[in-house]
């Protein structure tokens, strides 16, 4: 049996699941607006191998969420998921973190675009056809009225930003789902079982989480 711990913090939800060859075993999870990941992330690792009455010994893998999403929630999964491949032995598996968030997502037909708040009206995204394929990478970018004009298809919005992407994305094919706001561990079992089977795994010391821009710090006035 190959179990594989699996973490998200790239969103303002914390999230971990155990997953026993790609199905989720049992997954535990809080979304505060003040970030605890830093209080809540062992907690729930612990709890989690402690109910499922699974040993760290027992686990094949560690995955983590790569972004991307908050510098600081990013930074503090990929410090924990590090800390135990280390101290475990091994590997590392890293997930996009946009394809973790539109696992969620279940349509007929169209596009799913799953976009996570970057500020303003700034949002980093990507697009899904309605197979879960991504067909236009993760990219941070201003909307505007025009913003996916060119789409005649069914364009299905998901994500942490939605209400503000109400204020300028008003096609008629446009749809909001917004009960699907942040990415959540729970969809990361079978995307992480995907890249354990075929051996997809980072350097442990050298990966870093997928920031997209820049994290800048500014002095104090």
């Amino acid at each position: 049996m190959n179990y594989i711990l699996n973490i998200e913090t790239a969103t303002k939800n914390c999230s971990v699941s155990l997953a026993k060859n790609g199905e989720t075993v049992l997954c535990k999870e809080i979304a505060e607006q003040g970030f605890s990941h830093a209080e809540k992330l062992h907690v729930f690792i612990e709890d989690i191998l402690k109910e499922t009455g699974v040993s760290v010994k027992d686990l094949k893998a560690i995955a983590v969420s790569k972004g991307p999403g908050s510098y600081t929630g990013l930074r503090i999964g990929v410090s924990a998921a590090k800390g135990l491949c280390y101290a475990l032995g091994v590997p590392l598996i890293s997930v996009d973190t946009l394809q973790v968030l539109t696992r969620q997502v279940a349509v007929g037909k169209g596009l799913i675009i799953p976009m996570l708040d970057a500020r303003r009206m700034e949002v980093y995204s990507a697009v899904f056809d309605a197979n879960h394929t991504k067909i236009k990478d993760v990219q941070a970018e201003i909307l505007t009225e025009e913003s996916y004009a060119e789409i005649t298809a069914p364009v299905y919005f998901i994500g942490d930003c939605q209400e503000k992407c109400k204020t300028v994305l008003m096609a008629a094919n446009f749809h909001f789902l917004s009960e699907i706001i942040f990415p959540s561990a729970n969809e990361m079992s079978s995307l992480s079982y995907e890249k354990f089977v075929k051996n997809e795994f980072e350097d442990v010391a050298y990966f870093e989480p997928f920031y997209l821009k820049d994290f800048l710090i500014s002095k104090p006035k």
